[in-house]
C-alpha cells in the first residue's frame, strides 16, 4: 500500500538539501537571490493626515534588497496599482543590460495587474543606494526601499567592521497624493513648499508643540552605548535638500554611492536630493537622554525650515530620559558657499580597494583624454506650446510611447534622434526626443550649468562619473584649471547649486541606453532628461546582454506582445541559490512533486 504524503515529506527536505550541496560542490558560481515584490497602496498618516502612499510587500518605506558583491539578482514585480508602474535601480550600474533598467527609454511600463520579473548582476559594486519608481510620479506615494551591497569576504574594508548596519530614509512629504501633485504641475502651477519631512516613513517628534501636532509616530533608532554603527542615509525626497545631523555626535563619512571616501568627521552633512551617503557614528556620548536626529530643509527662509524639518530619535539602552530643548544648529540657511564648500571636501579614498582588491585610485581618470564635452544648460520653468515645462540645452525632453532601446533594437524609425545638442542653442525652447549618441570607450566630460534659482540633483544611470569640480558662476574653458583630477569621488548623483555649475568626467564603457536626469522629481516630470546612448560597432554579448525574453512589448511594437506568463511566485521573501543551484532548479521542484 502506497505510503501518504504526510509520511514522504520528512524525507524529502534531506533529499533537496543533499542535491543542493552535492551540485554546488560540483558548479560553484556566483549565487542568485530572488525577490518577490507586490507593489500595491497602503494607507498611511505619517503627517497625521490618513493618506495613500505605495508600498512593497505591505511596507512603507519598501524592503532592503541586501545583496553582495557580483550577486544575480531577480526580483518579481506584481503590479496592484491601479496604473502602470516601474522601478529603476538608482546607483547600480548594470553592466551590458540596461534592458533592466526601468525608466521609460528601456522599458515599457508593468500594466496594472501584471508582474514582470528584472534579472541583473551586481557586478564589481559596492556600497549604499536605494530603489524607486520612475514613472508617473509614484516616488511622491512611496515606493522607495535599500539597496545595500556588501564586500565579498576576500576584499577587504578600508575600517573596521560596525556593531550595526542601518538604512535611513530622509525625504520632503506632502500630504497630497501622487496623482493630485502631478495634477498641479499638469496645470502649470508649482508643488510649493512640502508639508514636512519623513524619516523612514514616519513624521516627526514633537519637539515643539506648536509646531508639531500630537498623534504623530515618529522613528527610533535604538543603539548601544559604546558601540559603533554604519548609517546609509538616503535622500528620497522630491526637491529638497536637507541638513542631516546627529545631536552631539560626530559622523565619520566613508562612504557615497559606491566609493570609499577618504575619513573625515563632520557635524553636519547636506545631502541633496537622490544623494546617499554611508556614516560610522560611535556611541560615545553619556545617556542621561535620548538625542535628537535631524533633517532640515536648506536655502528656505526660518518660518518654512521649522516647518519642513524632520526628526527622529538617537536612544541609547540605557537611556535616563527622552530628549528635550531645542534642535542642534545646523549651518546657516542661506549660506551656499558652506554647502559647496563641503561637497568640495569629499574625496575619494584613492588607496582603499572597493569591489576589487586593487585601489580605487588605479584608475587613473585625471590622465585619460577627453573625447567628447557637453555642456547641459538649466533655466527655469517656461511655457512650451502652453504647458509649463523644464529644458536642458532647450529642449524638454518628451517620452515616445516606443522605448529607445525597444525601437533601437527593432529598427523602429522617427522614435528619437541622435542630435541632443552639446552646449546651448540661440533658438526657442521646445519638446524633442534628442538623445547624446556617445562614443564607446569615450571619455564624456559633462557640464551641469544650473541658471536658475535652486538647488537641482543629477543622476546618469549605468556609471559612476567622477565629480571634478564645481563653482559659482558661469563656467569657462579657464575653470578646467580647477579640476580636482586626483582624487574627486566617483558617484551617481551630483547637486549643482543656483547660479553656480558642476563638472563631471565619465567613462563611456557601458553598452547601453542610460537615462540622465534631474532627481528633483518636479524637474524631472517636466521634461529635464536626456538619454546617453553607447553603442559597440562590434555586436557581442561580451559587452551588451540579448533582449530579455520577458520583454513587454508596447507603442510601434505592441503586436509582438505575447500573453503574459506569470513566473513561479517565491514563498520567501528571498532565497538564494548558487548559480548551479538554478541548473537544477526544475529538477528540484519535479522531485518535490514525485516524492
Amino acid at each position: 500500500m502506497a505510503s501518504s504524503p504526510s509520511h514522504r515529506r520528512p524525507f524529502l527536505p534531506h533529499l533537496l538539501g543533499s542535491l543542493l550541496l552535492a551540485v554546488d560542490l560540483a558548479f560553484a558560481g556566483d549565487p542568485y537571490v530572488y525577490f518577490d515584490w507586490d507593489v500595491s497602496y497602503t494607507t498611511s498618516s505619517p503627517l497625521g493626515v490618513k493618506q495613500q502612499v505605495v508600498g512593497v510587500n505591505g511596507q512603507f518605506p519598501g524592503p532592503i534588497l541586501n545583496i553582495t558583491t557580483n550577486w544575480n539578482v531577480i526580483v518579481n514585480v506584481h503590479n496592484n496599482l491601479d496604473e502602470p508602474f516601474l522601478v529603476t535601480w538608482d546607483g547600480l550600474q548594470l553592466r551590458k543590460n540596461s534592458w533592466e533598467d526601468g525608466v521609460l527609454g528601456t522599458n515599457c511600463p508593468i500594466p496594472s495587474g501584471w508582474n514582470w520579473t528584472y534579472e541583473f548582476q551586481v557586478k564589481d559594486q559596492i556600497g549604499s543606494f536605494f530603489y524607486f519608481p520612475s514613472i508617473n510620479f509614484h516616488r511622491a506615494s512611496g515606493g522607495y526601499g535599500g539597496i545595500t551591497i556588501n564586500n565579498r569576504d576576500v576584499i577587504p574594508v578600508p575600517f573596521g567592521t560596525p556593531d550595526g548596519d542601518m538604512t535611513i530614509f530622509i525625504g520632503d512629504w506632502y500630504t497630497k497624493d501622487h496623482k493630485e501633485l502631478r495634477k498641479i504641475l499638469d496645470e502649470g502651477s508649482e508643488l510649493g513648499m512640502p508639508d514636512g519631512v519623513l524619516f523612514n516613513g514616519l513624521g516627526p517628534f514633537r519637539y515643539n508643540e506648536s509646531i508639531v501636532p500630537g498623534g504623530i509616530v515618529h522613528a527610533t533608532i535604538n543603539v548601544e552605548p559604546g558601540k559603533t554603527y554604519r548609517l546609509r542615509v538616503h535622500n528620497v525626497g522630491i526637491s529638497t535638500s536637507l541638513n542631516f545631523r546627529i545631536q552631539n555626535h560626530n559622523m565619520l563619512l566613508v562612504e557615497t554611492e559606491g566609493s570609499y571616501t577618504v575619513q573625515q568627521n563632520y557635524t553636519s552633512m547636506d545631502i541633496h536630493v537622490g544623494q546617499s551617503y554611508s556614516f560610522l557614528v560611535t556611541m560615545d556620548q553619556n545617556a542621561s537622554s535620548d538625542y535628537y536626529v535631524v533633517a532640515s530643509a536648506r536655502f528656505v527662509n526660518e518660518t518654512i525650515r521649522k516647518q519642513v524639518t524632520g526628526v527622529a530619535i538617537l536612544h541609547y539602552s540605557n537611556s535616563q530620559g527622552s530628549a528635550s530643548g531645542p534642535l542642534p544648529d545646523g549651518p546657516i540657511e542661506d549660506d551656499t558657499y558652506f554647502s559647496m564648500n563641503q561637497a568640495r571636501s569629499i574625496r575619494w579614498n584613492v588607496s582603499a580597494g572597493a569591489a576589487r582588491p586593487n585601489p580605487q585610485g588605479s584608475f587613473r581618470y585625471g590622465q585619460i583624454t577627453v573625447t567628447d564635452v557637453y555642456i547641459l544648460l538649466n533655466l527655469p520653468a517656461e511655457p512650451i506650446n502652453g504647458n509649463l515645462r523644464t529644458t536642458l540645452n532647450g529642449i524638454s525632453y518628451i517620452d515616445p510611447s516606443t522605448p529607445l532601446k525597444l525601437a533601437q533594437q527593432f529598427n523602429v524609425p522617427g522614435v528619437y534622434k541622435l542630435d541632443f545638442p552639446n552646449r546651448s542653442m540661440n533658438r526657442p525652447a521646445k519638446l524633442d526626443t534628442s538623445i547624446i549618441n556617445g562614443t564607446y570607450k569615450g571619455f564624456m566630460e559633462i557640464i551641469f550649468q544650473n541658471n536658475a534659482t535652486t538647488v537641482q540633483s543629477y543622476h546618469l544611470d549605468g556609471y559612476a562619473f567622477f565629480v571634478v569640480g564645481m563653482d559659482f558662476g558661469i563656467w569657462t574653458e579657464n575653470s578646467r584649471g580647477t579640476y580636482n583630477k586626483w582624487d574627486g569621488v566617483a558617484r551617481c548623483t551630483t547637486q549643482v547649486f543656483p547660479g553656480a555649475w558642476t563638472a563631471i568626467l565619465v567613462s563611456l564603457d557601458n553598452v547601453g541606453i542610460w537615462n540622465l536626469r534631474a532627481e528633483n522629481l518636479d524637474s524631472w516630470y517636466l521634461g529635464q532628461e536626456l538619454y546617453v546612448s553607447v553603442v559597440n560597432p562590434e555586436v557581442t554579448n561580451k559587452t551588451e546582454l540579448p533582449l530579455p525574453d520577458n520583454a513587454i512589448f508596447c507603442g510601434a511594437l505592441s503586436s509582438l506582445q505575447k500573453q503574459q506568463s506569470h513566473r513561479f511566485k517565491y514563498s520567501e521573501a528571498s532565497t538564494i541559490f548558487t548559480t548551479s543551484s538554478v541548473v537544477v532548479f526544475g529538477l528540484i521542484i519535479m522531485l518535490s512533486i514525485l516524492c
